[in-house]
């Protein structure tokens, strides 16, 4: 069901891959609430993902760019600009990689080339988009930047690694960057702390089915899916979140709010007695 809450806006989302990822989401939801955007995400993405299905679906235009490289992200403004007629109102960033994460490596054991593109894969990026953004003034007045994270950023959780280090920086930019955008431009920025997601990239990180339990039985609603985080966005995008900026907002079922649930207590009862 339609609400039109993005009636003649327009945007860009960087990061769809297929049909798991939350980026592909937010741009279905986007397309049925009205908006107008091009996706972006790297050459090797597009290749192997079906980006191109989405494109089409979307009636839209994918402008190939590594969102680590300042050129490149230019490029993406101007050229959406150029297609849009004129300036953007939502920005998606759903962008996040850790080769240590992929090869396995201890949070003390770390490969330092690797933890540098984990940063900067995972939160420069973040950075070099809203920096990009305004020094074009590519976004209008009351615009929405939005930037996907997760609870690793404030707490520990096995096998996050450096990642959480790269969502704690994200955030950090949201606030730090949220304040200068909204002064001078009222453009607000936020981030989404969301349960984890059975996504392409997380489907790939070992243990993800045990956490995904955990949180499940912790959270009071339950895990988020990939399509209600996306309705949350375009929540976001919309004119009804104009007075929210600067926050990381916890979309999550609950589990932030936890210490122990029913559930989990009863799990963990019942391994007790099989020792």
């Amino acid at each position: 069901m339609s609400y039109n809450l993005l009636k003649g806006k327009r945007g860009i989302i960087f990061g769809a891959l297929d049909e798991q990822s939350i980026a592909w989401n937010v741009a279905l939801k986007a397309y049925e609430e009205g908006a107008i955007f091009t996706l972006s995400n790297t050459p090797l993405a597009i290749r192997f993902g079906n980006v191109k299905d989405l494109a089409e679906h979307c009636h839209t235009e994918i402008i190939p760019a590594d969102a680590t490289n300042v050129k490149e992200l230019e490029h993406v403004f101007n050229r959406t600009m150029e297609i849009m007629g004129g300036k953007i109102d939502f920005i998606l960033h759903s962008i996040g990689m850790s080769m240590n994460v992929r090869k396995s490596r201890e949070y003390d054991d770390l490969d330092y080339d690797f933890y540098r593109k984990t940063i900067d894969i995972s939160a420069m990026s973040f950075h070099k988009i809203i920096q990009v953004a305004k020094k074009l003034d590519a976004v209008n007045d009351w615009g929405s930047i939005v930037a996907l994270s997760y609870i690793a950023a404030q707490r520990t959780l096995y096998r996050y690694n450096d990642m959480a280090d790269a969502k704690a920086m994200l955030e950090s930019i949201a606030r730090s960057f949220g304040y200068i955008y909204g002064r001078e431009k009222n453009v607000r920025i936020n981030t989404i702390s969301q349960s984890p997601t059975r996504t392409t990239a997380g489907s790939g990180v070992k243990g993800i089915d045990a956490l995904i339990d955990f949180t499940e039985r912790m959270s009071p609603l339950g895990n988020a899916t990939a399509e209600e985080c996306a309705n949350f966005c375009i929540v976001l995008f919309s004119d009804l979140s104009r007075k929210v900026t600067m926050q990381n907002i916890f979309h999550d079922g609950g589990f932030s709010g936890m210490g122990m649930s029913l559930k989990a207590m009863t799990q963990y009862k019942k391994c007790l007695e099989d020792e």
